[in-house]
């Protein structure tokens, strides 16, 4: 009996150590990827003070109108990065998550601030093939890195997330309409050489981001082998408003397991690894791009489920 108790104290003891070290983990993972987002945002407002701005190189989204509208009106761009940015992420809160917001505006600042200290820096170079490639391509490493950690540097997205679900178009159709009408009007205002310039500056820094995190705006689909199936499905459908296909499956080694299919967007991605990784860490994650998606899939708690998923 007494071995026993002692038995049960070294097992809950264990399985306490083990939460907390989990724990310390995570809060660990967090601090990194706060640091980590500043050495992101400054190399996205390097980019922009030291190239792009200085040859009136266009970045896309509400970034690029806050860039027209200081080149016209004066007014500091860190300024307008914040002022427009900011009520755009607040506005889509509900759709893309606390954590999200919460680093996303944390970002911001840190680039609105950044960009301030390099605006007393030098241009590197007037050649404007060099400053397009350059400029793209360290703006779509930084901004591939803040996106990669859990935040954004631009709420284009944000928009695009909460059009999309009231249209037929995607999140990345939306973004590249929005930006098409961005670089037009900087061709009527600037001139189209800058107009086209700035085209070529956003598929860089597209690619760029594209190689970072794996898909820019393309849909994900994961799959997650795990013991706690029922669980996650009702955690994911409660954080992330994706309903989830659970599938059994039996692994040579670790024996009867639950086999979880769930399709979601880039953003949510992030989101996703943190409530598999809280939940269950000994589960295992696949993620992989989907090139097409026929008929319906649940996007958000607020829209009805068309057909039960088992």
């Amino acid at each position: 009996m007494v071995i026993h108790i002692i038995e049960e104290m070294e097992i809950n003891v264990d399985t306490l150590s083990h939460k907390k070290g989990g724990n310390m983990k995570i809060k660990d993972n967090n601090v990194i990827s706060y640091i980590i987002i500043i050495f992101g945002a400054g190399l996205a407002a390097f980019a922009i003070d030291t190239l792009l701005l200085p040859n009136t190189i266009l970045d896309g989204g509400i970034n690029g109108i806050s860039i027209i509208i200081s080149k016209l009106s004066g007014i500091s761009l860190s300024l307008l990065v914040l002022v427009l940015n900011i009520p755009v992420l607040l506005l889509g809160y509900k759709k893309i998550g606390k954590e999200f917001l919460i680093k996303s505006i944390y970002a911001m600042i840190i680039f609105a601030i950044l960009l301030k200290i390099f605006d007393i820096v030098n241009p590197i170079t007037n050649e404007m093939l060099l400053a397009t490639c350059f400029g793209g391509a360290i703006l779509g490493f930084g901004v591939g890195i803040v996106v990669k950690f859990g935040g954004c540097l631009d709420g284009t997205e944000t928009i695009s997330i909460l059009l999309s679900k009231k249209t037929n178009l995607s999140v990345g159709q939306i973004i590249l309409l929005f930006n098409l009408i961005i670089y037009s009007i900087a061709g009527f205002v600037f001139g189209i050489d800058r107009a086209l310039y700035s085209i070529l500056t956003y598929f860089i820094s597209y690619k760029l981001i594209d190689l970072i995190i794996i898909g820019f705006d393309q849909t994900k689909e994961a799959l997650i082998i795990t013991d706690r199936g029922e669980d996650l499905a009702k955690e994911i459908f409660n954080k992330l408003g994706r309903t989830t296909t659970t599938m059994k499956g039996e692994g040579l080694i670790s024996g009867k397991k639950n086999i979880i299919y769930c399709v979601l967007t880039r953003m949510e991605i992030y989101e996703l690894k943190k409530i598999v990784t809280n939940m269950d860490e000994t589960a295992f994650i696949t993620i992989s791009d989907v090139s097409e998606i026929i008929g319906k899939h649940i996007k958000s708690n607020n829209q009805p489920i068309e057909k039960e998923e088992e």
